[in-house]
């Protein structure tokens, strides 16, 4: 079988850089750096047919001029020929995934297209479209496998459990339960990166000269925040790799001297952690780690900090989410806003660069925002990110202020639009979100 993978285009909705002061315009986040873990997993998983994985957001990035995503894929189906065109999403791009798959049937009505990710996940019968023809929701390579042997066999898709088929009328779940797999250990497949070495030039973070690219510790989130997608994802499970296993994958790319840990918490298990960062200092594995790690963590632990930092951890992502500990507890954080300070010292001891993220409630007053200012001001961080509380499809936040929604246009459920009624005047909303991005101690963006 022919199989063509697409990594969709990220959206350029952003009313945060929109109406922000010209100033702050150059640290706001305009892109999401690296390879797409998932689908490099996928392609793994169908190695023994004929796949080519493409980049649309890498080949955005390489030149300002490039063609449209149709033109993309035209050209792709038109050389490559595929019986199957797969792709994943979130929901910021599932109009993306639908167009890929709309202009492919276009060319070729004959084609299979596959959907799976985030938001197949979460939200499954959502992603009911003409040109969708199976939907795989969950860690699924190796039903994508199933799916890919039946059409070559020319068996029966409904045999496959637990997958979603396109009836004309809406999306249909077979029957069954589907097999686990356990993506985190016994089951776990290397990504093959080989296909994404045309875009390398693009994985490229904070300035740094080297590429950088992705690998995941861990699956999953023991904490429950109301906002986030990853423990709805797995069920509130949590699911660790093994060290060896991690270390294996590190030994084996070179190409790329800085490693983003893909995980919602880095650091979870300690005993594991100090394991994993032995092995590496054992072996002589010197790479830039970029991390996300809590702050209640770094501040009750700052010996795992030093000892990761020892390591080559350089960069480290931290939700700090609110400066109030009565909007982190309406959040589920289970970390105090005293912590914040805390783990900045921890860091900063360290040498490590810390990405602080807060995100913003769309009732947010004037007052509310001169708060925010003045304590950030009062504990700066490198770089610092400010987003928009947004209730994401699938997340206990979504169904809490359903009614509330006055946007449902997905492409701007990226963290960088208010998709509901903000207290301020909307353009003046976002425009003080963006005033936010200037306060911070680095020059750059990460």
């Amino acid at each position: 079988m022919k199989i063509l993978l697409i990594n969709t285009p990220r959206s350029p909705e952003n009313r945060i850089l929109e109406f922000a002061p010209e100033a702050a315009k150059p640290f706001i986040h305009k892109r999401l750096i690296g390879p797409p873990l998932g689908l490099m997993t996928i392609a793994a998983a169908v190695k023994d047919h004929d796949v080519l994985l493409f980049d649309t957001k890498g080949e955005f990035d390489l030149s300002s001029e490039h063609p449209s995503l149709t033109a993309l894929v035209k050209k792709l189906v038109l050389e490559f020929r595929p019986d199957i065109v797969g792709s994943t999403a979130i929901t910021s791009e599932l109009y993306y995934a639908w167009e890929i798959f709309t202009e492919a049937k276009k060319i070729d009505p004959g084609i299979i297209t596959v959907l799976g990710g985030l938001h197949p996940t979460l939200l499954p019968y959502d992603c009911f479209h003409p040109s969708v023809d199976v939907v795989c929701p969950g860690q699924s390579p190796h039903v994508f496998r199933e799916v890919v042997r039946s059409l070559d066999k020319k068996t029966t898709l409904n045999a496959i459990p637990g997958i979603l088929l396109n009836k004309g009328h809406g999306l249909v779940r077979t029957a069954g339960k589907p097999l686990f797999w356990d993506a985190a250990d016994a089951d776990y497949l290397m990504p093959d990166r080989e296909p994404l070495k045309r875009w390398i030039s693009t994985y490229k973070v904070g300035g740094s000269p080297f590429p950088s690219t992705y690998i995941f510790t861990s699956l999953g989130c023991p904490y429950k925040c109301t906002f986030c997608s990853i423990w709805p994802q797995f069920k509130g499970k949590y699911y660790q790799r093994t060290v060896e296993s991690i270390i294996s994958e590190l030994q084996l790319i070179p190409d790329y001297p800085v490693v983003r840990f893909a995980d919602a918490n880095t650091v979870v298990d300690l005993d594991f952690m100090n394991t994993l960062f032995d092995r590496i200092l054992e072996e002589g594995i010197r790479k830039t780690f970029i991390m996300d790690i809590r702050a209640d963590v770094a501040s009750k632990h700052p010996g795992i900090i030093r000892k990761m930092a020892k390591g080559g951890l350089k960069v480290v992502i931290c939700g700090f989410e609110s400066y109030r500990d009565e909007e982190l507890k309406k959040y589920r954080k289970s970390s105090p806003a005293s912590d914040i300070a805390k783990a900045i010292g921890v860091f900063h001891d360290n040498d490590i660069m810390i990405r602080g993220n807060y995100v913003i409630p769309n009732d947010y007053t004037e007052d509310d925002f001169r708060a925010i200012e003045d304590y950030s001001a009062s504990n700066p961080v490198v770089y610092a990110g400010y987003t928009i509380l947004t209730p994401m499809p699938g997340t206990v936040f979504y169904k809490q202020v359903k009614q509330e929604i006055t946007d449902y246009d997905y492409l701007k459920y990226n963290f960088f639009n208010s998709v509901m009624k903000t207290a301020l005047p909307y353009e003046k909303f976002h425009e003080r979100v963006g005033s936010l991005w200037l306060i911070k101690k680095g020059k750059d963006v990460i």
